[in-house]
């Protein structure tokens, strides 16, 4: 087990490495647009590529050289001085390199271009990544016990009018996109019965307030989550409990509960609980949608923004964390498997 687990780290940092690799390729390819609001009289962005090894300075301009990125007067930078100064961009190849010296030697990611003009990208990741977090986190613990929980009832009543309902508003709800529930959630709970706040509240709003802000978002995430857990739950108890061997603990004298209990649910849950994992995974990609329709100023909607602003360097950070995550839950969903079924572990053991 433990060289397993060392195995699925070891690939998943490659993962990660390549993933980073290509988007800081594809990205350092589109051509440099000076971004909106970008302060035109100062140059220490300029000054900071150059440091970091992707941009050049001459005084006099290169043709062929490559793309020129920016131009500026002498005085800016020297103090005095007549002379132009002509920034231009390196070659890709020399670009990934200083990068990934950067990364590596200096926790360097760069800076903002235009979110944050200037600002470390690494900060305001920093700043909104808890707001994320925070709304997926509740979002989860949420969604799975309700989501099991109704999955666990339709499977106990199956062909039953109980059953049929709960399927029946499980397929609707499933059936419709999180922003179109967010939206009327908007519409009815801020604008309609004014109870709860129509955009993510700002900082210097009270406690209460900035509580009642989670609602409407976190509702709108745990409304999908739900119907899926409740849909494969459902499935997979219904699976066990129509199989042989809980057929021969019931001729063996068990009850209808105990062999719920002790059999049906403790196999159902082999596969439930890895889910809850890869469930997150897709809850924190479609809370991007969410965080633009409400304001909230997490990783998903900077991330569109940055797309936007055309803001590589935060960009960067953010696939950065993405992939992070989105890794980490992964590796974690296969090490799961192998405590939650012991006989996953067995079976590794006896092919080695």
């Amino acid at each position: 087990m433990g060289k397993y687990v060392i195995k699925r780290l070891v690939l998943a940092l490659i993962t990660a490495f390549l993933i980073l690799s290509v988007t800081f390729m594809l990205m350092r390819l589109l051509p440099f647009q000076i971004p909106v609001g970008f302060p035109v009289d100062s140059l220490r962005y300029f000054q900071d590529q150059e440091e970091q090894g992707f941009v050049i300075s001459f005084t006099q301009e290169m043709e062929g050289y490559g793309q020129l990125l920016w131009t500026s007067e002498g005085t800016d930078l020297f103090g005095g001085g007549a002379e132009q100064v002509y920034y231009y961009q390196k070659p890709i190849i020399e670009q990934y390199g200083n990068w990934l010296a950067n990364v590596f030697t200096q926790w360097n990611w760069g800076t903002s271009t235009s979110i944050q003009v200037n600002v470390s990208a690494i900060s305001i990741i920093g700043n909104r990544l808890p707001v994320s977090m925070g709304i997926n986190i509740i979002s989860v613990l949420i969604s799975v016990p309700v989501g099991i929980a109704l999955g666990i009832w339709a499977a106990l009543k199956k062909n039953k009018p109980t059953d049929h309902i709960i399927s029946t508003i499980v397929m609707v709800f499933i059936s419709v996109p999180s922003f179109i529930i967010i939206s009327l959630l908007i519409k009815w709970l801020a604008y309609d019965l004014r109870v709860l706040p129509f955009q993510w509240p700002d900082a210097t709003s009270d406690g209460a307030t900035k509580a009642l802000g989670y609602v409407i978002p976190v509702v709108s995430l745990c409304f999908g989550s739900i119907c899926g857990y409740c849909r494969f739950t459902r499935a997979e108890l219904c699976e066990v409990m129509s199989s042989d061997y809980l057929l021969l603990a019931r001729t063996k004298g068990l009850t209808k509960s105990q062999c719920i209990t002790r059999h049906a649910l403790r196999n159902a849950m082999v596969p439930i609980v890895p889910s809850i994992l890869a469930e997150f995974i897709g809850i924190l990609s479609g809370s991007m949608i969410l965080e633009n329709l409400y304001n909230i100023p997490g990783i998903g909607s900077l991330f569109v923004n940055s797309i936007n602003a055309k803001d590589y360097n935060v960009l960067m950070v953010d696939m950065a964390i993405f992939t992070l995550i989105s890794l980490t839950a992964s590796v974690f969903l296969d090490i799961s498997y192998g405590f939650i079924d012991p006989r996953i572990r067995m079976g590794a053991k006896n092919n080695g």
